[in-house]
């Protein structure tokens, strides 16, 4: 049985035995008619008005995943018709995860009544009994039997209501000048697809929503995703559930759209037959495929990826000494842990996809669980490089690196490969932005094939060394200062433990950095003791490894698990983003402020970032938190907005997509002009491009 019928079953019954009667419904309704008197062969429009107490809702023509539609069953003479209700656009509830469609304060529900060319002249009772559910925290049916007249003589006579219905209509879903949208279904999964509508527009799309009618055995995501397209173009992806059954083959429903620098949205009655899937142009899908090659490429000297291009430095001298056929084979081994790692990140997208979430550059970074594990796997790594305790060395083997298992060495050099992606995903690199956003648009196999040239573009400068070792001939050999270098080599990854931890810890609480560092602390603790009494040591070693996972796990247990409830911990709310700019100038983004903003004809700078994102830090120091920019700001009197993406926020990752971004940085200039769209700033941002810009939207 279909989950919305069982759902509704549920609530009917529910309202069936509830003592409603102690409280029966609130909403008012009445009949109004644009005419007191009608000729023969005219219509009159009927407009029936619910008009619900605050905070209580009554329901649309399709309730949603529950609730019950609104019903008019009109009592009428036989020389009079009743033609299809027209309905309002709904807004959307969510009542206890479930999403409903309805209305709020006051609705008209516009049906036109058709007299007959040989009605007589005389006055007649226009009837219709009204039905609906009304919803606050509980539901209760209400019911109102209502009644009009309207004469039949030899002029039209409009009612003192005419002009509010005439302004009812005119709100209406238009069903003339419709666009013809076409729509393909981007996967062929039988439980969960997406969908893509396209129709024509001669303008920027804002937003755009869908209000389906009834979609027999599936299930409409709450949010739909308005995805790039071509020019004069626009595209609404929707993710639908099957409960079993068959597709539909026909869908319909109101599209409502939201013209940039219109403030009115616009919208239409629609109907379309799902498509096969599409696939992109081949010569824009070969131009992202390059960009997406280059951008990792690029990404090898992005900061991301500086701690992990200090051990590639080590493995490369410690290297140096080994055979070419060795070599190669490490270096295929780090290629294979960054391309293993870039899949599973596509797998994770192309999931994200399907359950109707929106996937996003670097959205394991906002996981504070995955950020915790990661910052303990950095410190690890740093103590290993300072010879706190070792992974693949023995504490004197340093001389006979050339002499290890192939095995271990292959293990090792996988994995670094890996934290390379891990380490890699906060950085957007030049070129990376677009090829992602296009890549977040696409079906799954054009996802995975994207994500692999990304990898493939980070991996290739250490396969072709490896595969060319001769070229590292510059590099001193192996010797006593290599435990030297490595040692130094620790640093810049003890550095990114500390940038993780900054904007870790904090999200599990004002006592997060307390608990979370000394839970580090113990981990450094534990290693020493491994590294100098296990590892080195000759005499009771079983003491120290007990010793050693006393440490871990009373740490784990108290510090992790009672003070941080870390495996189930929520984020903390975000904080507000301190930019150095001052509270005055810097603001809370929404597209509520951007709008406020420009309607008062002011320019608006508008910083999408995260904590973890470290392209975004490096925007911020060298050109938006300097003296220049901020003047710039108070002199223009212009708007400064910052969206933080450090924790997962569907509103910024729907904006994101508007401007074919995948992630965050992304900074956009809005013109003084509110018709001007929007100007897209780089990736890596410089002080003359946003002073340029902001001059440019002062105008």
């Amino acid at each position: 049985m279909c989950v919305r019928t069982i759902i509704l079953f549920i609530a009917v019954f529910v309202l069936s035995i509830a003592p409603v009667a102690a409280q029966g419904a609130r909403t008012e309704a009445r009949l109004l008619l644009s005419h007191t008197q009608v000729r023969p062969g005219e219509t009159v429009t009927a407009a029936i008005e619910l008009r619900t107490p605050p905070k209580t809702h009554v329901y649309w023509r399709n309730p949603g995943e529950a609730g019950l539609p609104t019903e008019i069953e009109w009592v009428l003479p036989t020389t009079i018709k009743a033609g299809t209700i027209r309905w309002p656009v709904p807004q959307k509830f969510n009542e206890g995860g479930l999403v409903t469609y309805g209305y709020t304060g006051s609705a008209f529900l516009i049906t036109p009544l058709l007299v007959e060319q040989n009605a007589q002249p005389g006055t007649l009772d226009i009837k219709a009994n009204v039905s609906w559910l009304e919803c606050e925290e509980a539901c209760v049916p209400g019911r109102a039997n209502l009644t009009a007249r309207l004469s039949i003589g030899a002029e039209s006579v409009p009612s003192a209501e005419a002009k509010l219905i005439a302004d009812a209509v005119a709100q209406l879903p238009a069903v003339a000048n419709a666009p013809m949208p076409t729509a393909y279904w981007e996967t062929d999964s039988p439980n969960v697809r997406q969908l893509t509508i396209r129709w024509q527009t001669d303008g920027d799309t804002e937003w755009a929503d869908f209000f389906p009618d009834t979609i027999p055995n599936c299930r409409l995501a709450a949010n739909p995703v308005l995805i790039p397209a071509e020019s004069g173009k626009a595209q609404l992806r929707l993710t639908l559930t099957n409960h079993g059954g068959a597709w539909p083959a026909r869908i319909s429903g109101l599209l409502v759209v939201k013209p940039r620098g219109n403030p009115n949205p616009r919208a239409w009655e629609i109907g379309f037959a799902p498509g096969a899937p599409l696939r992109p142009p081949v010569n824009r899908f070969a131009k992202m495929l390059l960009f997406a090659f280059l951008g990792g490429l690029i990404l090898n000297v992005m900061p991301c990826v500086f701690p992990v291009i200090a051990l590639k430095i080590l493995r490369f001298v410690q290297q140096s000494a080994e055979s070419p056929r060795h070599v190669l084979k490490l270096g295929l081994a780090s290629g294979c842990g960054v391309l293993a790692s870039f899949v599973v990140l596509a797998i994770v997208v192309i999931l994200a996809q399907q359950a109707g979430k929106t996937a996003s550059w670097g959205m394991h970074m906002q996981n504070p669980q995955f950020t915790l594990l990661l910052t303990v796997l950095v410190t690890l790594v740093a103590l290993n490089l300072f010879g706190v305790f070792e992974v693949n060395l023995s504490g004197r083997a340093l001389d006979a690196a050339g002499r290890l298992a192939s095995r271990p060495g292959l293990g090792g050099a996988f994995l670094t490969g890996m934290l390379t992606t891990v380490l890699a995903t906060p950085c957007t690199a030049p070129l990376l932005a677009p090829a992602l956003g296009f890549a977040f648009t696409q079906p799954p196999l054009v996802i995975l094939v994207m994500f692999c040239a990304v990898g493939t573009g980070l991996a290739l400068p250490y396969v072709v060394l490896s595969w060319q070792p001769h070229w590292l001939k510059f590099l001193p050999k192996p010797g006593p200062w290599l435990e030297r270098f490595k040692v130094l080599m620790g640093f810049p990854m003890l550095a990114t433990a500390v940038w993780l931890f900054s904007f870790t810890a904090r999200r599990f609480g004002p006592n997060g950095p307390l608990w979370f560092g000394l839970f580090l602390v113990a981990v450094a603790l534990a290693a020493w003791v491994w590294g100098q009494f296990v590892q080195r040591g000759t005499k009771r070693r079983a003491l120290a490894m007990g010793v050693t996972l006393l440490v871990l796990v009373c740490s784990y247990v108290y510090a992790l698990e009672k003070q941080l409830h870390w495996r189930t911990h929520q984020d903390q709310p975000p904080q507000t983003h301190q930019t150095g700019l001052g509270e005055s100038l810097w603001q809370k983004w929404s597209p509520e402020a951007v709008a406020k903003a420009r309607a008062e004809g002011r320019p608006v700078l508008v910083e999408f970032t995260a904590d973890w994102c470290v392209t975004c830090k490096y925007n911020k120091l060298v050109a938006l938190d300097t003296a220049e920019v901020r003047d710039m700001l108070r002199r223009i009197n212009a708007v400064a907005l910052v969206a933080d993406n450090t924790d997962e926020n569907p509103a910024i990752a729907a904006e994101l997509r508007k401007f074919d971004r995948a992630g965050v940085p992304l900074v956009l200039v809005y013109p003084r002009d509110t018709n001007a769209p929007p100007i897209v700033l780089p990736t890596l941002l410089t002080k003359s491009l946003v002073l340029d810009a902001l001059t440019n939207a002062a105008r």
